[in-house]
């Protein structure tokens, strides 16, 4: 992929009048009755006056692009809280300069030895590949840009190890809760399994975007900290200083602290024996039918679940799975990154700040790495559908892309129609769309359909539907009243789905 550089830039004048009549359009079309958005300026608030969410901003940073020729970064998408800042990063380090073009990744090489069905628990798979192919590139990260640098199993055991010592000389002792508040990256992983490491029970956080939110933010997930009865919550050094707001309403909060700080203790001592009916971690849901409720996860759990889901995919050693998919997300956590580490296949990990900024980033990665399993809710194939055109998908290869899951929210039959008809000029079969269905109560996934027999869209009648909870087939010649539904499949091995009312019958 080679993206065009940012041309010179006129006066910033020039440049600051184009710009707030970009973001006005947007807000006009996004909110027709606001008049008071022809009266706002480049110091008023993005989100706060504009009324411009994550998914306005990603429009938002595509007509920059296509109107006045500059590629913007996560960066922009991050940081920037008013016009004036978005300004201020069209001229700075946030623009995306061209590049040039990185060295494809290969999978596992042949011989690559699959771990053990006898192995338990995480921190088991963990230790059998670092003491057999330690070396092996475990996760290919990037950090910044185009910038990459790799995770070996030794790396992330040892490391995942030195902060586990950290935390027990802090006192933690084994079920004790912590809390993981950071960004996809090396520092989220290290602190996730050294937690698990010390016996401890981590409970994975989403972080603030903007450093603006922080407070904010830590005030919204006070309830959760103190509803998982948090001993030490991990972060970054933005959000340290405010841990007193949670302390507040946490009683059992200690202490706030980093993964430098933790990883400063030296020699790692005989660390707790992990049992496959210990708690792996506390799975908070979404929230999208209630308050967040904690899901109980034993490693036992998550075994089973990612044993099944490999018998539903087929996914070997051999393949190479492109996320962008947040961590502290179970389709990312347990999906992407447990089903790495179970299956051994190489991940390759994008922060979701960086596919909100520029989507097609996401497709490109997979054209490099030669990706052939990726996942994402539906939003993101609709944004690829509609947003991205020929100019930004010239020269895309996606003919290594076999599985591509779709879930984590409603599936619509005609994302997944657009998404595969805009796409397939550029090598990617539809049959590679996989919708699945899973919930926080079941690890993560629960059903799945047969391999490459496409989407299945059932086409019923939509009052008989709403009124008598009866899915009446509709003919084909008959489009009066119809509702298409997508199938997800059928449930796991090892699993079944139950329909029950409150009582559980």
């Amino acid at each position: 992929m080679n993206p065009p550089s940012s041309p010179h830039q006129p006066e910033s004048s020039s440049n600051g009048v184009r710009l707030l009549k970009i973001v006005r359009d947007l807000a006009h079309e996004l909110r027709p009755r606001a008049s008071e958005v022809d009266h706002l300026t480049l110091d008023h608030g993005l989100e706060r006056d504009f009324g411009l969410d994550s998914l306005a901003r990603v429009e938002l940073l595509v007509r920059v692009d296509r109107e006045m020729g500059v590629r913007l970064s996560e960066a922009a998408f991050a940081e920037a809280e008013t016009v004036r800042d978005l300004l201020r990063l069209m001229g700075g380090e946030a623009v995306v300069e061209a590049s040039a073009p990185l060295e494809t990744t290969t999978g596992i090489e042949a011989g690559f030895e699959p771990a053990p069905q006898t192995l338990e628990t995480l921190t088991g798979l963990l230790d059998w590949h670092a003491d057999r192919h330690g070396d092996q590139v475990h996760i290919t990260l990037y950090v910044e840009g185009d910038r990459t640098e790799e995770i070996t199993y030794r790396m992330l055991q040892v490391e995942a190890q030195a902060l586990a010592a950290g935390l027990l000389a802090q006192g933690a002792v084994i079920g004790d809760r912590i809390a993981v508040m950071l960004p996809t990256g090396r520092e989220f992983l290290v602190a996730f399994y050294g937690a698990l490491y010390a016996g401890c029970v981590p409970v994975p956080l989403y972080p603030p975007v903007r450093p603006s939110q922080i407070e904010d933010h830590m005030r919204r997930i006070a309830g959760i900290v103190a509803n998982a009865e948090t001993v030490i919550l991990v972060t970054d050094e933005r959000a340290r200083p405010l841990g007193h707001l949670l302390r507040a309403q946490c009683v059992s909060l200690r202490g706030v602290t980093t993964v430098a700080e933790l990883s400063r203790h030296g020699s790692v001592p005989i660390l707790p024996e992990v049992g496959p009916l210990d708690i792996a971690f506390l799975q908070y849901t979404s929230g999208s039918t209630g308050n967040p409720k904690g899901v109980v996860l034993t490693h036992a759990n998550l075994m089973a679940n990612l044993k099944a889901m490999e018998q539903a995919s087929g996914v070997t050693a051999q393949d190479i799975f492109v996320s962008w998919l947040p961590l502290y997300h179970d389709m990312g956590l347990i999906g992407a990154c447990m089903g790495s580490l179970y299956i051994g296949f190489r991940l390759v990990l994008m922060s979701p700040l960086a596919f909100l900024a520029r989507p097609a980033l996401w497709l490109w990665r997979i054209h490099l790495h030669r990706g052939t399993v990726s996942a994402a809710p539906n939003f993101a194939y609709e944004l690829c559908a509609n947003k991205l055109d020929e100019r930004e998908l010239d020269g895309l290869d996606l003919s290594c892309w076999r599985l591509a899951y779709n879930g984590a929210e409603p599936v619509s039959p005609s994302t997944i129609e657009r998404f595969g008809a805009h796409l397939f000029p550029y090598g990617f079969k539809p049959e590679g769309m996989t919708p699945v269905y899973g919930l926080a109560e079941s690890s993560v996934g629960l059903a799945f359909p047969p391999l490459n027999r496409g989407p299945r869209i059932d086409r019923v009648d939509r009052l008989v539907l709403s009124r008598l909870g009866i899915a009446r087939p509709v003919m084909d010649g008959d489009a009066h009243h119809v509702q298409r539904i997508v199938s997800c499949g059928r449930p796991l091995s090892g699993h079944a789905i139950r329909i029950v009312d409150a009582s559980g019958l």
